[in-house]
Order: structure tokens, then C-alpha cells, then sequence
């Protein structure tokens, strides 16, 4: 049985920035990342690729130019957890055993909780922004539009970054209008939730938004299938039960989203499934020697990489501070971002902490929609993303 003094499960977002920053505060450790995918996305570029601004591949590295030097990169996914015994085992029948055990396989997509979706999406007018597989066939269908009804959904739950959905609605309007063609279309937003956004101070600005772009927005509505033949959205309405149907010609579907499975089944996991840590310490609640963060936590923020960005160096201070037999003092206040481009030219930064509070990087109101927002949004993320992040710098 392979051993090692921390493993890493996930080699995403938040798998390999904990990596780098632990191999940054200490050459010795002994570190290994269990990770299937051969390529790494930085996944909040596919809104912009949906919206036709970027290329899908641009979006993505070879995972194994990412792995930090010296950290041992196990190419196999993981099937269960031991952590009584400090073990996992891979679905390829590999056994690990580990001193310390860092959970962070991101969220897992349910294409199939949404009867008739994996079978139509990327064709017909169906398409999702939410994998490399599909993501072109957003700009393919936004495009080639010229009159009719473009709808698009937002699940309940858990999704990455909540104001996602909602972005290549503005995206896909504002190309319709640039286009000539706007009035032609209805633009109808749909969300199983009850608002817009959840912290109020930009909520406010996105209602506004919303109602000059002349977007129809309903709430309480949940995409429980795609009649692709038909071109035909089945809704449940979250508080009557009501089932509704909304004619389409395009429409783009935020799949259901949750705890990865082999997650969810383990003694890691909390009663929804998610890892079970500690909101502040990131340290699991039953089993000392687990730590986890990202979007397989059970945080209770938006899950976002803006979020992990202020995760990892607490984890990283605690996990090492554990090692050593001391408390752990770093502690996590629930700060997330998420990006909420507004057009070709618009962003909202939304900025805040568990407490809803906004929690702003720049010295003026980013409750405002400001092109500088937008060109950090189109570049300067990415960049910090790349070389910034994932190794372990910021």
C-alpha cells in the first residue's frame, strides 16, 4: 500500500492551489494528488466562450504541467474513503493510506436529474455552458437565433457561482440587440429560487439590469425536463407543486449540480452530502486529520474559485498548524466572489461574506456596472488564475 504524509483528492481548482501552497511553506512534504482528468479548466471562462469571446480550448492546461514540482500526481479517481483507518482506494483497485487528508473534488453535475437533458444537449437548441463537451454549442445556438423565445434556467441548489446562469442571459441579450434582432426575441429568465441574487446590495442592480434589458424573469421555477422535439421546458413550481410549460427555440439549461457521489456516500459526509468541516477551520468536524475546501464542502458560501482563493491559505495555516500540535488560529469568514457580467462591455463585481455583508476589493461601489470590471473579468482573472493561484502565490 502506497503512503503518503498528506494526500490531496482533486487535482482542480482548489487540489492544486492547497498543493502549491504547502509545497511553498515546506519542500519536505510528502504529497500526492489523486486526480483522473488528463486536462484542467478554468471553467469561468466558458461563460465568455458561450457568449463567443473566447475559444473552448483556451480554457484549458494539461493537468500535468500543473502539478506543483515534487507532489506525486496519482492519475485515478476515487471510489471510497476509509477514514477510521486513514484510507481511500481508487476505482483502478489502488489503496492509499495518508498521515492527513486533504477532500476537494469539486462539484458534481446531474445532467440526468433533468429527464431528456443528456440526451439533447448541444443539439436542437439545447445547450449548457457547464462542460467542455457542450459549451461551444451556447455560442452556436445564441448566433444563429434570429427570432423566437431564448430561455434560460437556474436549478435549485447548490450551482458554481451562483450569478452564472444569469450571465450569458445578459450576454446572449446583448448580442441579440447588437445584432438587430432583439426585438424579434423574448428573452425569458428562469430560476427555482426566489430572487436574483442573494445578498441584497446587488440584487438591487441586477433587478435594474434585468428589467432594461427588458428579460422576463420567473421565480420558483424548476426545469424538471427538455422536449427537445417538441421544444417544449417541463417546470415544477417550487412551492405548488404546479407542473407549467414554456415553448422555446433555444434554451440554455444550468444542469442540477451536488456532492460528488462517492462523497456523499462516505463517512466523510455531512446529511447532504457534502465534506463535514468546520466553517472556520475548514477542518473536518468528526475526523481531525481531514481538511477540505472548494465546491465539495460543506461551506456555506457561494461556491466559487474566488472563494477557495481565500479558503486555501486558511486550510493550508491549519492543516500545517495541526501537523505541528498546535491550535489552529487561521480562520475562514465565508468571503466568495462571483463575476456577474452584465454585456459585452459590463460587470458587476459581487463581493461578500457568510454574513451577506459585502466584502469589496476596490476602493468604490462595485454595486455598479463598470467596464474596468469587465476587462478584469476578461483578462485579468484568468491571469491571476494561472499564475497567480495555482501556484500558490495569491
Amino acid at each position: 500500500m502506497d503512503h503518503h504524509q498528506i494526500v490531496i483528492v482533486g487535482g482542480g481548482t482548489a487540489g492544486l492551489t492547497v498543493a502549491a501552497r504547502l509545497r511553498k511553506a515546506d519542500p519536505s512534504l510528502d504529497i500526492a494528488i489523486v486526480e483522473p482528468s488528463s486536462k484542467h479548466y478554468y471553467q469561468p471562462l466558458w461563460t465568455m466562450v458561450g457568449a463567443g469571446m473566447f475559444a473552448p480550448e483556451v480554457s484549458g492546461r494539461d493537468e500535468e504541467n500543473l502539478i506543483p514540482t515534487g507532489v506525486k500526481w496519482i492519475q485515478e479517481a476515487v471510489s471510497t474513503f476509509t477514514p477510521g483507518e486513514n484510507k481511500i482506494a481508487t476505482h483502478g483497485g489502488i489503496e492509499l493510506s495518508y498521515d492527513y487528508l486533504v477532500v476537494a473534488p469539486g462539484i458534481q453535475i446531474y445532467w440526468d436529474k433533468v429527464k431528456g437533458l443528456r440526451e439533447a444537449v448541444g443539439k436542437d437548441g439545447v445547450c449548457s455552458n457547464y462542460s467542455i463537451d457542450t459549451v461551444a454549442s451556447t455560442w452556436k445556438f445564441i448566433s444563429e437565433l434570429k427570432q423566437g423565445t431564448a430561455l434560460f434556467t437556474q436549478p435549485a441548489g447548490a450551482v458554481k457561482c451562483g450569478g452564472a446562469p444569469q450571465k450569458i442571459c445578459y450576454l446572449a441579450e446583448d448580442h441579440f440587440r447588437r445584432s438587430g434582432v432583439r426585438d424579434k426575441i423574448d428573452v425569458i429568465f428562469t430560476a427555482a429560487g426566489p430572487r436574483l441574487f442573494a445578498v441584497d446590495e446587488y440584487r438591487v442592480v441586477l433587478e435594474k439590469v434585468a428589467k432594461r434589458k427588458r428579460v422576463d424573469t420567473r421565480f420558483r421555477h424548476n426545469l424538471v425536463e427538455v422536449r427537445s422535439e417538441s421544444k417544449e421546458a417541463i417546470y415544477r413550481h417550487m412551492d405548488t407543486d404546479e407542473e407549467m410549460v414554456i415553448k422555446y427555440d433555444m434554451i440554455h439549461v444550468t444542469p442540477p449540480m451536488g456532492a460528488p457521489e462517492f462523497v456523499a456516500a462516505s463517512e466523510l459526509a455531512s446529511e447532504a452530502g457534502w465534506v463535514d468541516v468546520d466553517k472556520f477551520t475548514l477542518q473536518h468536524n468528526r475526523f481531525p486529520n481531514v481538511f477540505s475546501l472548494g465546491d465539495a464542502s460543506s461551506l456555506p458560501t457561494s461556491k466559487t474559485g474566488a472563494a477557495i482563493r481565500k479558503q486555501a491559505p486558511v486550510m493550508v495555516s491549519n492543516l500545517l498548524s495541526a501537523m505541528r500540535g498546535e491550535p489552529l488560529a487561521a480562520s475562514y469568514d465565508g468571503y466568495t466572489s462571483c463575476p456577474v457580467v452584465t454585456g459585452y462591455d459590463s460587470m458587476v463585481l459581487a463581493e461578500f461574506d457568510y454574513e451577506g455583508r459585502p466584502a469589496e476589493t476596490f476602493p468604490f461601489d462595485q454595486a455598479q456596472e463598470r467596464f474596468s470590471m469587465f476587462l478584469l473579468k476578461k483578462f485579468g482573472l484568468p491571469a491571476l488564475y494561472w499564475h497567480g493561484m495555482l501556484k500558490g502565490r495569491v
